[in-house]
């Protein structure tokens, strides 16, 4: 009996000896939460120089130098840094009286073990009796797109003059979201100039020719004005020193033999498919000095000679061959020897033969597009983008279109309101208080099935919301 209870007591002191590991647990997936803030959030009558933010867990600031945000705009930039739990603001400029002060983190706020941000968190504080509490909200759309820029900044000017935001420090910016989307609060109401910039330099200046710009046509009455769209633009520059540069030859690829003459040339098949609506290019790395017509033979699959247009673009590096093609028809293309050569001295040292196909009518779509709210005056054009490049446009002055031969895909819809009616997108000018042209962008993309009538309805005023 005695010896029973003595291996119990052995089995147990060695099972309570036993180290398990933990097992974890869920990851932790919620942001940093602000548990005490010193002085207290939208403190009134603010007389110091230093901001402490405490929160429930240990947490950092990545790069609070650019991604904080001070409203008004100070001369020198607080100091801002984070210790286990806490962040501290110290500032460095001496504060305006009676002045509504805000700090925007951004994306800069986060805790350590997980990395969570915690987004759309500010402080705001005021060196006066109350708060200002205006706000203003909008969006930025790149004119010539009707796409999003989110790396543009908003700034906003007290002074009205035009040359203040090539000049001056604006007194209020804020960062677009993801969306092209941007907000200010604690505004103090009055009239501001607004701008968006794209602030390549830092100075949150419109400084550089090359910087887009978007603008208000007047002065915003912060107060009553809430919400606004601006069109950002780069305006067109104009050089009053052109300098003509001599043609320059680059080196050859180093994986190909110095001893090889061979002209090498690329074309635009899809596969050794030709496309019924383009035309058959072939393009040279490097350009073209010397090219005979005569040495290039265009025909049918029997080799019968067949009429062509030949053309070599204005950079001697595209050579375009215009043909009516015939749907699933094969076609030959023989480049003799010595029918072109390059600047670099490489040439067709024998012939080469390439047999190709026209693909089929069956391989496109077709699209019946029904257009709702024309107007006519705004000299609307729609154009279908695939893959970022135009593949059709179509100026629209009635209400139905048939489009055939359409290749297969998803494209983006773009809406051009030509002002001037010259089938081009124009720029505008800050200076000439010139607004550009507006390409608005559909949302939802379409997309065309080949051997199908696609259906496409687009209403010009609901455009940006379809």
């Amino acid at each position: 009996m005695r010896s029973c209870l003595y291996w119990l007591c052995i089995v147990f002191i060695c099972s309570c000896g036993q180290q398990i590991p933990p097992t974890g647990g869920p990851r932790d997936s919620l942001p940093p939460k602000l548990v005490l803030a010193e002085p207290a959030m939208g403190a009134k009558n603010f007389k110091g120089n230093k901001i402490t933010l405490f929160f429930d867990e240990y947490v950092a600031l990545e790069n609070p130098f650019e991604k904080l945000t001070y409203s008004p705009l100070p001369k020198s930039n607080p100091n801002a840094e984070s210790k286990l739990r806490s962040v501290t603001i110290k500032i460095k400029d001496t504060l305006e009286e009676n002045t509504t002060y805000s700090i925007d983190f951004g994306q800069a706020l986060k805790d350590i073990n997980e990395g969570n941000i915690l987004k759309d968190f500010h402080y705001e504080f005021s060196t006066g009796p109350y708060l200002d509490s205006a706000f203003l909200t909008g969006h930025i759309i790149l004119a010539q797109t009707g796409g999003v820029d989110s790396t543009l900044i908003v700034v906003l000017h007290r002074n009205l003059d035009d040359s203040a935001v090539a000049k001056e420090k604006p007194r209020y910016f804020t960062r677009l979201k993801g969306d092209g989307s941007f907000l200010f609060r604690n505004l103090k109401p009055g009239s501001y100039g607004i701008f968006g910039l794209k602030d390549q330099n830092g100075d949150r200046k419109y400084d550089q020719p090359s910087e887009l710009i978007a603008f208000n046509d007047r002065p915003l009455q912060v107060g009553s004005d809430t919400s606004l769209l601006l069109y950002a633009f780069e305006a067109e520059r104009v050089d009053t020193n052109p300098v003509v540069k001599k043609p320059t030859v680059t080196a050859k690829s180093s994986d190909r033999n110095a001893d090889d003459k061979r002209l090498r040339l690329t074309n635009n098949l899809d596969g050794i498919k030709q496309d019924l609506m383009k035309k058959f290019i072939l393009r040279s790395e490097q350009p073209l000095k010397q090219f005979d017509t005569s040495k290039l033979f265009f025909g049918d699959a029997t080799f019968n000679r067949l009429e062509v247009g030949i053309s070599l673009d204005s950079t001697a590096k595209e050579i375009t061959l215009s043909h009516t093609w015939k749907e699933n028809t094969r076609y030959s293309l023989i480049q003799g020897k010595e029918m072109a050569m390059d600047t670099l001295g490489n040439f067709f040292t024998k012939a080469d033969t390439l047999v190709f196909s026209t693909k089929r009518i069956a391989d496109y779509g077709s699209i019946n597009l029904i257009i709702e709210n024309l107007d006519t005056a705004l000299h609307p054009i729609v154009i279908f983008m695939k893959s970022g490049k135009e593949q059709y446009r179509q100026k629209l002055g009635k209400q139905q279109y048939r489009i055939e031969l359409i290749d297969p895909g998803d494209y983006d819809v773009h809406i051009h309101f030509d002002a001037n009616n010259n089938n081009k997108w124009d720029t505008g000018d800050y200076w000439k208080k010139m607004q550009p042209e507006i390409i608005v962008a559909r949302k939802k993309p379409i997309s065309i099935r080949a051997n199908w009538d696609n259906e496409v309805l687009i209403d010009l005023k609901l455009i940006n919301e379809q």
